[in-house]
Formats: structure tokens, C-alpha cells, sequence
């Protein structure tokens, strides 16, 4: 009786498991299948989410930004170049140039962050202490003039930049560092496996669960009523009657930088580029896995230094 009553038990939890399972691939496939009809929407309809004068568009578009559907119309593109490329390489090698191209061009233009916030803290440096003036005046007719510490303050924005606007640049030039226990002691192949491995499942979900907080907590510093990433479309619609732009322009001081809102938009910036470079990374990884060695590091635009080395050397 009791072998029997367990047995029974153990025969209602395995048909729930499997019902879980098939519940999960049917949601999934449902998700696939429907993100071609969403993409084609939004491609067909623009102004339906990029009209921001219409407050109902601006909703929508905040709401798809952060949404499940347009997470699986990326998940859609992914697997759909994943698989052409997996029989036409020049496809996917076109794709992994043009990604890490992007990032590249990005990182040249906004390293040079770097150098402005150097030339101003030393403007900053010479303004307050040798010529003791309060603030800083830029240009003619209607000068562009603030106080001295908000130009202070500034220079946290360029190393934002530099931090946010560079990571994937960083990442294809080789230079982060690696804490290395056992990828160097392993084949080539199965370092591509842990590459790939690493960029699904490690670098993807991390961009997309910082995505979603990002995405939302720069919105409420842009628009009022605030949004939240709980809402559902139904409520921001009606939300929508009474929004309006609230842009976050408070400073940490009286006088001190007001642009904040800035360093939430850098904040998407970084999780884009986290993610383009991710799917760059994994595609590079899966063609040099099938190519062989010889494709290591194949079309991989690094910077060279030798001028460079070359004057320290002499």
C-alpha cells in the first residue's frame, strides 16, 4: 500500500515536471514566433514609438524598450545569423567586423575624454587657485558661464565616459585583465568552448538583467509619473494622460554640476555595448571553434604601439 501511494506520488510529480517543461518551450517558441510579427510592426509603424510628441508613443516606446518582446526579437536575430553563419562563415565573419568595428570607433573618439578632463582640471587648477576667480566664462555674445565647481564636478562625466563608452573597445584590444586558473593550460578548441560558454551565459544575462534596471532608472529622472519595470502597457497608457518632462538637473551642491541625467544615459550606453560586444565575442569564438587556429584572431583590427615603443626604447 505504501509502495503503491509513493509510486502514485511519484507519478503525479513526474507528469507536473513534464508539464513544466512543455509549458516552458511552448511559452518559448510562442515568444520566437511572435517577435517576427512584433519586429515587422514596429519597422512598419515607427511613429506608433518614436513619435515623442504624441505621449502615448513615448510610452510605448519606454515600455517595448524594457520589455520581453524585444528581448526575444534580439533572441529571434540571434539564432537567425547563428544559423545562416553556421554554413556561410563570410556572413557571420561580416557581422563580427561591423559589431567590433562599431565598438572600436566608439572607443577612439570617446578615449579622448581622457585628455579633456586632464586640460580641464588643470583649467580648473590655474582659475581658482593662481587667478582666484569664482567661475569660468566660455564664448562670446551669451558667454557660456558657470561657477568653478561645476566645472569641478564636470570631470566626473568624462571618466564616465572614458569607463562607460570604452569597455568594449577595452575588450577587443585584449586589455582587461583575466584571472587565469585554467585557459591557458587547455586546448584551443576547448578555449573557444569557455569563450562561448562565457559570452552566453556569463556576459548576456548580466546586460540584460542590468538593462532592465537601467532602463527604467534613467526614465524616472527623465518624465514624471515615474515608471517602473512592473508596470504593465495598459497602466503607462493611462499614465501617459498626465506625463510630462521632468529632466533631473540637480546638482550633489548649490553651484555644482546639474547634467546628472547624463550619467543614466551612459549607463544604457555601457549595458548596449556590453551586450553588442558579447554577441560579437560569441560569434568570433563559434567561427575560430569550427575554423581552426589558423582563423585566431582572423579580421581582429588591434591597435599598434610600435612607434610608440620605439621612442621609449631610444
Amino acid at each position: 500500500m505504501g509502495f503503491a501511494f509513493n509510486f502514485k506520488q511519484l507519478q503525479l510529480k513526474t507528469m507536473s515536471f513534464f508539464n513544466d517543461v512543455f509549458g516552458l518551450l511552448y511559452w518559448l517558441i510562442t515568444q520566437i514566433f511572435f517577435s517576427f510579427y512584433n519586429l515587422f510592426y514596429a519597422i512598419t509603424h515607427p511613429l506608433s514609438w518614436l513619435n515623442w510628441s504624441d505621449k502615448e508613443a513615448l510610452m510605448k516606446f519606454i515600455y517595448y524598450g524594457g520589455s520581453q518582446e524585444l528581448f526575444f526579437v534580439f533572441v529571434t536575430l540571434f539564432l537567425f545569423i547563428t544559423l545562416i553563419g553556421n554554413f556561410y562563415h563570410k556572413i557571420l565573419w561580416f557581422f563580427v567586423r561591423i559589431l567590433e568595428k562599431f565598438c572600436n570607433k566608439i572607443g577612439h573618439i570617446f578615449a579622448w575624454a581622457g585628455l579633456i578632463m586632464v586640460i580641464q582640471q588643470i583649467m580648473v587648477v590655474f582659475i581658482q587657485r593662481i587667478f582666484t576667480r569664482a567661475e569660468i566664462s566660455i564664448g562670446f555674445g551669451i558667454p557660456f558661464e558657470f561657477d568653478i565647481s561645476w566645472f569641478a564636478e564636470e570631470l566626473k562625466l568624462y571618466n564616465a565616459m572614458v569607463i562607460c563608452l570604452c569597455v568594449s573597445y577595452t575588450f577587443i584590444q585584449q586589455g582587461h585583465v583575466r584571472v587565469d586558473i585554467f585557459y591557458s593550460r587547455v586546448s584551443f578548441q576547448t578555449k573557444k568552448i569557455i569563450d562561448m560558454f562565457g559570452s552566453l551565459f556569463f556576459m548576456v544575462p548580466m546586460a540584460v538583467i542590468l538593462w532592465m534596471y537601467s532602463w527604467f532608472f534613467m526614465w524616472r529622472h527623465l518624465i514624471t509619473p515615474k515608471v517602473s519595470a512592473s508596470d504593465k502597457i495598459e497602466l503607462l497608457i493611462r499614465k501617459s494622460k498626465i506625463l510630462k518632462w521632468n529632466v533631473e538637473t540637480i546638482g550633489f551642491s548649490p553651484n555644482g554640476f546639474s547634467a546628472y541625467f547624463l550619467f543614466k544615459i551612459l549607463i544604457i550606453a555601457l549595458v548596449a555595448l556590453i551586450f553588442i560586444q558579447a554577441i560579437s565575442f560569441f560569434w568570433r569564438s563559434f567561427l575560430e571553434w569550427k575554423e581552426g587556429e589558423n582563423s585566431e584572431n582572423k579580421y581582429l583590427e588591434l591597435e599598434k604601439f610600435d612607434e610608440f615603443s620605439n621612442v621609449s626604447e631610444k
